[in-house]
């Protein structure tokens, strides 16, 4: 890659950071800096500093001059606190980056978000909408028509057939299968594995094959 390198930050330094930092450079940027709210978390990137908690990110904020894209990286069933950071983000200026590995495939009728990533080999296909910081993992795919809402994540090897309605915050675990013209409700969590043949309530965990709700724990069935 030639010519200047546009600065990115990274909200999260675990695993999705490290991949995000494999391909990001393909898209003309520069991690210069991490932040996560534990402060145990150390900067997995040689030479990247990292910043712990919104007084890191102030700390930061002091130091840094000019403009920064960047991504959430908090996968899983956590989309409410990537929604948070990214609308904390965009407030205090920086950009949203959306970024697509070079080995995935996104149809030209497809959209994906500002602050997305479409990670290795995954699909996104004819008219598919994949909302605002969504993650679609590792050969995950995305039927035709489908639609992602914003803070949703696909895991990795995840199937979602054409049709397919998933709500925000929602998470869909890996290898998961969605079928055609099914929704799953905001919040909602689908397990590893799953097979969903019927719509999915908001925030409702389902598992197995074909996917059923899990009981609630008996402390909150009183």
């Amino acid at each position: 890659m030639t010519g200047e390198m546009a600065p990115l930050v990274i909200w999260g330094a675990a695993g999705q950071a490290k991949v995000i930092a494999d391909f990001a450079p393909q898209h003309g940027f520069e991690i210069i800096a991490l932040f996560d709210n534990d402060a145990r978390v150390a900067s997995p990137l040689p030479g990247v500093p990292i910043y712990h908690g919104s007084a890191g990110f102030e700390q930061w904020r002091a130091t840094h001059q000019g403009t920064a894209h960047f991504i959430v990286a908090i996968g899983g069933s956590r989309g409410s606190d990537r929604l948070a950071l990214d609308a904390m983000l965009r407030a205090a200026g920086l950009q949203p980056a959306t970024l697509v590995h070079a080995s995935a495939f996104v149809a030209t009728s497809a959209r994906v978000g500002q602050g997305s990533v479409v990670f290795a080999h995954a699909n996104v296909c004819a008219e598919a909408r994949v909302g605002r910081g969504c993650i679609v993992n590792t050969a995950a795919t995305i039927e035709h028509e489908s639609v992602v809402a914003d803070g949703a994540h696909v895991g990795p090897g995840a199937v979602l057939c054409g049709c397919v309605r998933v709500g925000s915050c929602a998470f869909i675990g890996a290898g998961a299968v969605v079928i055609p013209r099914s929704s799953v409700g905001e919040g909602a969590i689908v397990a590893a594995g799953a097979v969903v043949t019927r719509d999915v309530a908001p925030h409702t965990t389902v598992a197995g094959v074909p996917a059923r709700p899990l009981a609630a724990p008996a402390s909150l069935q009183r």
